[in-house]
């Protein structure tokens, strides 16, 4: 039996899903088709696992170190059976809530997987859906006035190098790992790389990030860069950029043996096992493109500023378009396309304003342009630094490494960019966020007051520096 619908969405990750709450609550009958479960990778094979780990990681790093904070722990043991138990009852806990979710918003959910179906009997245009039942129960038609694809992506892989799963992995057979390796090769050196190089080096695992490009975080202002790099050196993490790996030198063999070309020297690695970490790729294919005039690039579809495919009743959000592909961008691409479908309108996302974090030890967090990026734009720059050293809060909490820089106009003095590198950044970069967005001065987040002692002074310290007024320092 055919189904109709104002709008049916394909994929139900966190742009997905967002995008169908955002639709019941503007009165649109909407379904929603998910071949897994909902919450997607965001919830099931990224943001939230992977963030688990790291914080089981983080208590187990502070355990080692109590003694400094005069707490005598004299048997430290790592449980990680407990560590996976924990992980999966946090990821069992929102999937709960994301299905609570979509009964609140009277959102039909079909569990299998659908295709787009070219004009046929059902409409004159393509958008039909077919969901194939997961249960194996006879097909549903589903028909749309309007369709949003939100397929998501997966790890990309590398011509040559094959995942088997036990030995070359990629993040999703990692974040299933029943027992930790000694040692393992992270082919990689982006955001997925470095946070999980941190991760299993304060686990205790032998670390090495073999990277093709010459720095890592390639996105990231070069200073900080270059602290983050100082501080996973420091704790034992290698790190080797430049590295040309032989793709024809990989062997398994109690582990993995690999030869990479590092300038003129080829030289050997060895591990128990291999994590590639080189980005991630949409998820489009067997969704019936093919049966549209939706364009496509480099495996993401193609999509104005309005999230509109060559077929303008059908949208495309999140990761299958490419682009920064962080889940918060997804869940307000799909609000910004379901408000196109009900207004005709929407207000553009302005992707320089958007808040990027990392979740490594430590942590990194930015937003607006880089140093690097604002010269490059013919930008006269002026910018403010200031050390989480000269922060009484940094001290008591026992983490002082690293730093915040904004980057301000010259002339104009409107905020640029803001970098973080240090203790808990990642909650404070929202504050930066919101400058960006009300076209803030630096002179305006130093006048803001802010409270003593916290970790949040060091931003009001920063704005000062780019006037040369910081006072603790």
């Amino acid at each position: 039996m055919a189904r109709e619908y104002d709008l049916v969405i394909l994929g139900g990750g966190t742009g997905g899903y967002v995008a169908a709450i955002r639709a019941s609550q503007l009165g649109l009958k909407t379904a929603i088709v998910e071949k897994e479960n909902l919450g997607g990778t965001c919830l099931h094979k990224g943001c939230i696992p992977s963030k688990a780990l790291l914080r089981s990681a983080e208590m187990y790093r502070q355990a080692k170190v109590s003694s400094q904070y005069g707490i005598d722990l004299s048997t430290i043991k790592l449980n990680f059976q407990a560590v996976q138990n924990r992980k999966q009852s946090i990821v069992d806990t929102l999937h709960q809530g994301v299905k609570g979710l979509m009964k609140k918003g009277k959102i039909d959910v079909f569990y299998g997987t659908g295709r787009i179906l070219g004009p046929s009997i059902f409409s004159p245009m393509p958008g039909t859906i077919s969901v194939e039942m997961e249960d194996g129960s006879d097909n549903e038609m589903l028909i749309p006035k309007n369709v949003i694809i939100a397929t998501g992506s997966r790890p990309r892989l590398l011509d040559g190098i094959e995942i088997d799963g036990q030995t070359i992995i990629t993040s999703d057979e990692a974040l299933q790992f029943e027992q930790l390796p000694q040692s393992i090769i992270i082919v990689g050196g982006g955001v997925i790389g470095i946070e999980w190089a941190s991760m299993l080096a304060d686990f205790g695992v032998n670390v090495t990030v073999l990277e093709y490009g010459n720095r890592i975080l390639p996105t990231e202002d070069q200073e900080i860069v270059n602290e983050i790099e100082k501080q996973l050196k420091k704790r034992g993490i290698h790190i080797i950029t430049g590295a040309h790996i032989q793709v024809d030198s990989i062997t398994r063999h109690e582990g993995v043996h690999l030869s990479a070309k590092i300038g003129n020297e080829l030289q050997t690695f060895s591990a128990d096992k291999m994590l590639l970490a080189v980005g991630r790729t949409g998820n489009i294919e067997g969704i019936g493109l093919e049966n549209t005039e939706i364009q496509t690039e480099s495996n993401f579809i193609k999509v104005n500023e309005n999230y509109q495919t060559k077929e303008q009743h059908i949208y495309a959000i999140g990761d299958c378009i490419g682009g920064m592909q962080l889940a918060h961008i997804a869940s307000h691409e799909g609000m910004a396309a379901v408000e196109h479908i009900v207004h005709g309108k929407t207000k553009p996302i302005h992707y320089t304003n958007v808040a990027r974090c990392i979740y490594s030890y430590p942590e990194v967090a930015s937003v607006g342009l880089t140093e690097e990026q604002a010269k490059e734009q013919g930008y006269e720059i002026k910018v403010g630094k200031f050390p989480f050293k000269g922060v009484g809060k940094a001290l008591v909490y026992g983490d002082s490494d690293g730093f915040v820089k904004i980057i301000a106009h010259k002339e104009t003095n409107d905020l640029l960019g803001v970098h973080m590198v240090g203790p808990n950044v990642t909650n404070m970069i929202s504050e930066a966020a919101l400058g960006m967005l009300l076209d803030a001065t630096p002179w305006e987040i130093g006048e803001t007051i802010h409270p003593h002692p916290s970790l949040s002074e060091v931003i009001g310290e920063a704005a000062m520096a780019v006037d040369h007024q910081a006072i603790h320092i």
